[in-house]
């Protein structure tokens, strides 16, 4: 089994992924220095019995009221027991494994106030598989308090989790784990909670599926184009060259790529000058898709390697300083805009399907296709889907309302931005199937099988051996061949036992 060592340096989100996928994780002496130094300051607040959110003073519309010497030993379990609630089924698992590998690397950065224990037990429950049980529908994204909260509940032996595919009590699959529950300390419980695991570590699935969708997406363009003949004119280096946005150019040339070894690329195949703005267009489409997976991807890294804790206790001034990095602003926008561009590249193939479905019925002058044609079949359902695509694309970070009696007035919707990107990627993971499969049925009734590119023909035989391995229907050819496409991370599909 590999480890992931979490030490000074940035935490990629392949690293985060490999956390995800199993790998065990632990602290360097670095990073277990930057803690120390971190809980110091808390330490020295707590002695000098200065006023400090959340640590000497309640939280929320409670900011300004202090605590007793009593109330402050209690107030760190207190904020854990109190903020944990939510709604709906439980996360998968590969988001709560996100999610506690998110707020492990956040406390490493320094900052949090947390002791080196709290770093230490989301390590062991990591490493062990002690998977807390928390709803989907809770955070309002400033911060994913409440979902944080249940996994801080199973660090302390509260709550629920599951391990090794049983949900038990969260302090029994500690025991069983041989992990001592953390008793919690300093500002211990309000850097546990108050933190954007589920959003950030949610995110970094979402970006790794979305680029995988981009090259699914170019995959289904070019064997559209070796289905109608197109003109790839469109591709060539030249327009790149005269609007150099680097997705528009990767497109292009992953197109070319995949074209390789096709006529369609000879001077003079083209059966028209200039085809539909749905063949034109698709490096500009898949282009802008790729810059939006590019923007997100830099939110999610920044925000994986932030010091996100409010107060933050900084080093340098030796101080505990009230603040907003809480709130993942860019991030949620991030995702926003990526689900805009999921739409366009979801539009894109839907009407490509439109051309398709004319030249098919164009070549059936000889009578019946001989052979199943589900992309076919599939046209009304893909025409259905459209729809709710467009629909994700309209925009989450702008509904949350006031809360706390107007003190929490303001939100960044990131957990439900991040969730319907994740939906808007499912969604057009189905178009581009249905395209594939149209693409194959047009091919397929053609007068003599053309020449392919190397990877067209590639993308043709995964079609085709999806439609002889998958139970003879159209749903079922359809999601044998999604399987075939690894559109998505190997740990996307990981639920919770409960689910």
């Amino acid at each position: 089994m590999t480890t992931m060592t979490i030490t000074e340096a940035p935490l990629a989100v392949e690293d985060l992924l490999a956390v995800v996928d199993g790998a065990r994780v632990e602290l360097d002496d670095g990073a277990r220095a930057r803690i120390a130094a971190s809980r110091a300051v808390v330490d020295r607040a707590l002695t000098g019995g200065e006023a400090v959110y959340g640590l000497t003073t309640q939280v929320g519309h409670g900011k300004d009221t202090r605590l007793t010497e009593e109330e402050i030993r209690g107030e760190q379990r207190f904020l854990v027991l109190s903020h944990s609630g939510g709604i709906g089924p439980p996360l998968p698992t590969a988001i709560v494994r996100a999610a506690l590998a998110v707020r492990l690397n956040g406390i490493a950065r320094g900052g949090s106030g947390a002791g080196v224990a709290v770093a230490e037990i989301l390590a062991a429950m990591l490493n062990a598989g002690v998977h807390p049980l928390v709803p989907e529908t809770a955070s309002v994204g400033a911060a994913d308090v409440a979902q944080m909260a249940g996994m801080a509940q199973v660090a302390i032996g509260m709550g629920r989790a599951e391990y090794h595919g049983e949900v038990l009590p969260g302090g029994e699959a500690l025991r069983r784990a041989g992990i001592a529950p953390l008793v919690l300390d300093g500002k211990d419980g309000l850097a546990l909670i108050s933190a954007n695991g589920v959003s950030v570590g949610q995110a970094a699935l979402v970006v790794v599926r979305a680029a995988r969708a981009a090259e699914a997406a170019d995959v289904a363009a070019a064997l559209s184009m070796e289905a109608t003949g197109a003109n790839t004119s469109v591709l060539h280096p030249a327009v790149g060259r005269a609007k150099p946005i680097p997705g528009q150019v990767a497109a292009a040339d992953h197109l070319r790529v995949l074209l390789a070894g096709s006529p369609l690329l000879d001077p003079g195949s083209a059966r028209s000058v200039q085809d539909a703005l749905s063949f034109r267009v698709v490096p500009q489409v898949h282009g802008a898709l790729r810059e939006y997976i590019t923007a997100a991807r830099c939110a999610v890294t920044a925000e994986l390697n932030a010091a996100c804790d409010n107060p933050l206790a900084s080093v340098p001034e030796q101080a505990l300083v009230s603040n907003g990095n809480f709130h993942p602003m860019i991030l949620a926008i991030a995702c926003d805009a990526l689900r805009i561009a999921l739409a366009h590249v979801g539009q894109l193939s839907e009407r490509r399907m439109t051309h398709l479905w004319d030249a098919f019925f164009r070549q059936l002058s000889g009578g019946p296709p001989q052979t199943a044609a589900y992309g076919l079949q599939l046209r009304y359902p893909a025409a259905a889907l459209f729809p709710e695509l467009k629909q994700l694309a309209a925009p989450a970070s702008l509904d949350t309302p006031p809360l706390d009696l107007g003190v929490e007035d303001h939100g960044t919707g990131a957990p439900l931005c991040v969730r319907k990107t994740d939906a808007a990627l499912g969604l057009l993971e189905d178009l581009l199937a249905i395209e594939l499969l149209l693409a194959r049925d047009l091919l397929a009734v053609a007068p003599a099988r053309p020449v392919l590119g190397a990877g067209t023909a590639l993308a043709l035989r995964t079609v085709e051996q999806a439609i002889a391995t998958a139970d003879p229907h159209p749903d079922a050819v359809h999601r044998a061949l999604r399987d075939r496409f690894p559109t998505r991370p190997a740990t996307g599909n990981q639920e919770n036992s409960a689910n």
